[in-house]
This record gives structure tokens, sequence and C-alpha cells, in this order.
């Protein structure tokens, strides 16, 4: 396994600025995910560190290694792409076998009948190092057969098998389960977890997908405009955002953002309704998010200060059971999290009162960036 060091990473396509000054530093052998929309420079990211795209300016190192100049075959790092990019006239064992070919054999052991006869030691310890991939895997029955043969997430495997053999120092993955259905996804990501401890190897991981980045990583890196809004677990990154951004993309639903004022003490309102605590840094307007398990409907009778909720939707998830509605008949909307059995006399229509957890609101200012209240806990 690897740390690999990104210093000062820059990108630009002509006047279009990809990445803006990125500096990363990913740990041996740790899962690290690197999450964010479409075109916030992820994937261009992972490119540059396989050395398959050239940075416009910064250093890239493996191990202390500067690898600027070293071509992506000499990087020993391993590609899974989206698309699998397996060879469909190939069997699975041909296929995992093909870079060990590549990297361990000469022109003349490599052609297709004489190479076997010439070199068949050689050929041996290669095929015993594609069935230990293979078995750790589970994809030991399927060897003799072709892709066009294999489900969605078996030809996963084999792309997953292949980049296995050559046992690389870090694994790049580029999104490789947004071809699978949504149950798949699932079981593969626990897969892909519990392959990340068999191996104790470096992951580096590109997604869209926060479920993805949440449920796998070590740490997570949020990033947007080309730049990392915040690298840490996911834990710390759901409970203790440091930026709006980072906030809205993490968490499904998507967290309740609601326009506050605060007073000269510090205190903070919304929608005059009071919130506990005291902000640290002086403010005028803010920004105050309320998760959807972190609103509560007060029990009747309850002299609460809370949000005047007119139920618009209900969303039955099983388990939970979201609401969805207006605070006070106004263009603010609220997502509330609540169970089955609490919602069961919520009908759409209903009129109750909202009151948020005491210490659970997140503070942000004009600038998008966290406020902090005194006396917060710090998560992690």
């Amino acid at each position: 396994m690897a740390s690999i060091t990104l210093n000062g990473i820059r990108k630009s396509f002509g006047d279009n600025e990809v990445l803006r000054t990125l500096d990363l530093e990913i740990r041996h052998g740790e899962f690290l995910t690197l999450v964010g929309p479409s075109g916030c420079g992820k994937s261009t990211l992972l490119r540059i560190i396989a050395g398959l795209e050239a940075q416009s300016a910064g250093d890239v190192l493996i191990d202390g290694r500067n690898v600027n100049d070293v071509r992506p075959s000499r990087r020993d790092l391993a590609m899974v792409f989206q698309s699998y990019a397996l060879y469909p006239h190939l069997t699975v064992a041909e296929n995992m076998l093909t870079p060990l070919k590549l990297r361990d054999l000469g022109f003349a052991e490599r052609l297709p009948i004489l190479g076997p006869l010439m070199a068949r030691s050689k050929y041996r310890e290669l095929y015993a190092q594609v069935r230990e991939a293979a078995e750790t895997l589970r994809i030991g029955d399927l060897l003799n057969r072709k892709p066009g043969q294999l489900s969605g997430g078996q030809r996963q495997r084999a792309a997953l098998g292949r980049a296995m053999v050559r046992k690389p120092v870090a694994f790049l993955m580029d999104e490789p389960l947004s071809n699978l259905d949504a149950a798949l996804r699932v079981h593969m990501r626990s897969e892909l977890a519990e392959l990340h401890l068999a191996l104790a190897t470096t992951f580096i991981y590109v997604t869209h997908d926060q479920a993805e980045a949440l449920t796998m990583s070590d740490r997570m890196a949020v990033m947007m405009g080309g730049e990392i809004l915040q690298l840490d677990s996911p834990e710390v990154m759901y409970a203790d955002p440091q930026d709006r951004r980072v906030a809205e993309f993490i968490g499904t639903p998507s967290i309740n953002i609601l326009p506050g004022e605060v007073d000269t003490h510090g205190h903070i309102s919304v929608l005059d309704v009071p919130i506990d605590g005291q902000l640290v840094e002086s403010a005028r307007r803010v920004s105050v998010g309320l998760r959807p398990e972190h609103l509560e409907v007060s029990s009747p009778g309850v002299p609460d200060a809370g949000f005047p909720f007119r139920v618009t939707h209900r969303e039955n998830l099983g388990a939970d059971m979201y609401l969805y509605g207006s605070v006070n008949d106004t263009e603010h909307r609220l997502i509330v999290r609540t169970t089955p059995a609490e919602a069961h006399d919520l009908p759409i229509g209903a009129e109750v009162l909202l009151v948020a957890r005491s210490g659970a609101a997140l503070i942000f200012g004009t600038d998008d960036r966290r406020l902090r209240m005194r006396d917060e806990a710090h998560p992690g």
C-alpha cells in the first residue's frame, strides 16, 4: 500500500479552470472517497493521480516519490472504470491474465501458441495469481465465461479481479457502481468495503453518490467548483459540516435551510422562533440548518415555541415516515422525519407545531461558512 500526496494541483482546459490549487494527503491503506456533483473535477483529479491526465501545475507524489514524469504503467496503480472495460472476446481468466502477461512476460512469451510452451512455469504462476484473486472475489466458477455471459455485478467483480492480480500499491475507482441497479449497488458497497479490509490497500474512490461515500469511506472529500470544501470522516462530515454547501450535499433528504436573524447579544431567531444558543461571532443575518431528524412534532397542549407546519406530502419508507410541508403557509418548506406510528394521525392538510431539538441547529454566515455557537460540542 502507498500514501499519495498532491501539492498545489491545478488543471485548466483553455480558459476553463477545472482544479484550483488543490492539496491532498491520502494515507497508507485508507479508503478515501472524492464525492461531489457532476463537473466538480473529481474524475479529472483521479486521472491526474493515475497519470492519464497531465496537471497544469503542482506535484503528484507516491510514497514521497515525485511521479510527474512517470508513465501511467510505471506508477503501479490499478484503475477500475465505470464501463468495466473488459475484452468481450476473452474469458474472465484471460481478461485477468492480460495485465500480468504485459508486465511479466516478454514479447515471444506472449505469443498465442508458442508463448505457453516456452514459458510453462511462468504461466502456471500467473494462473495461480488469477485463481487466488478470483477466489477472493468469489468468481472462481466464472473464469471460463466471457463478459457477455455475466451479470452486471459479475462483470464488476471481473474488472476488480483484473486490477487485483497486479497487486498495485493503490486502487483508483471512477464511479464503478453507477451502471448497476439500485439493489446491486447496495450489495456491492458492502463487498467493496470488505475487499478493502481484506487487501489492506489504499483505495481512492470517485462518486457523485453521497450514500456510497458515507457507507464505505474512512475519509471523504467533498468537492465543488474544483476545490475541496471539506475533508473528514463520514461521521464528522454529516454532523459537523464546515460549509453550507457541504451540509446541503450530504444527507438524504437534504437538510432544511431557513433564514435567521441575530440580535445584538448573539441570540438567533428563525421566522420569529428562537433557537437555542448564542453565536460566538457577530453577524446580522444567517442561514439556519436543521436536519429532518432534528425536528419533532410537538405534543398537543405543550406550550413550546415552534414552527406552525401544514403537511402537504407524506413519504412512507417503511421504518421512517417523512412529512413535507410549509411553515406558517409561507414559501419556506420543511421536511421532518418521524415514525409511521407518530404520523398515523397526521394526514395531508394536518396542522402541527414542529420543535427543533436543543443544540441541533447548524448556523452558516452569508459567505456559507459555518458559524459556531458558544459551548457548542464538536463531533468526532
